[in-house]
């Protein structure tokens, strides 16, 4: 385990001097549009809490929707590719259903964690919804990165730099992959 750590603190030692050294400015990190990206997978946290023991399903097609058709729409007017931003929108919406399904499955074999509490989605939504908005804008902010060959290294940084920041667990840290699996251009 000690070796673990000393392991996590050299990685993020190194991560965080490519992040934050080496870019000459900040379209050339990719740390902000991962930090983004990590941000709405901990907010899925509260997602399950507001779904879990209600008729809610995790899967919701016309919420989805709803996001994919907002996003494409959006998309050109930044500059991006409608089809590449719903392609980056739908690995974070099934991080989000990962995580989701994971606190479930948690919650289902040990009772006594599921949430007390349920908090109001129409508080929640918002916030999901300004995240995006921020999202779609640090992607737009981060094209000529997600093109360059160097994206898959810069990005697996940023995502492990975001896992140590973010003390996700591994529930979270696998949804963390899924949502930034979509970021360098195909």
């Amino acid at each position: 385990m000690r070796l673990r750590s000393l392991l996590g603190t050299v990685t993020a030692a190194l991560a965080a001097s490519v992040l934050f050294a080496a870019p000459a400015s900040a379209s050339e990190s990719l740390w902000r549009l991962t930090d983004l990206a990590a941000r709405r997978v901990a907010i899925a946290d509260q997602v399950a809490a507001a779904k879990y023991g209600t008729p809610s399903p995790i899967d919701d097609p016309v919420r989805e929707q709803q996001i994919y058709d907002s996003v494409a729409s959006r998309a050109p007017g930044l500059g991006l590719d409608p089809a590449d931003a719903v392609r980056f929108f739908r690995a974070q919406i099934e991080a989000n259903k990962l995580v989701q399904r994971g606190l479930y499955a948690r919650w289902d074999a040990h009772p006594a964690e599921a949430p007390t509490t349920r908090p109001d989605l129409g508080q929640i939504r918002p916030v999901i919804d300004g995240l995006n908005t921020n999202l779609l804008t640090e992607l737009a902010a981060t094209t000529a990165v997600r093109a360059s060959r160097s994206c898959p290294v810069r990005q697996r940084v940023a995502a492990d730099v975001a896992d140590l920041v973010h003390r996700f667990d591994v529930l979270h840290a696998q949804a963390l992959g899924e949502a930034t699996s979509a970021t360098c251009s195909e």
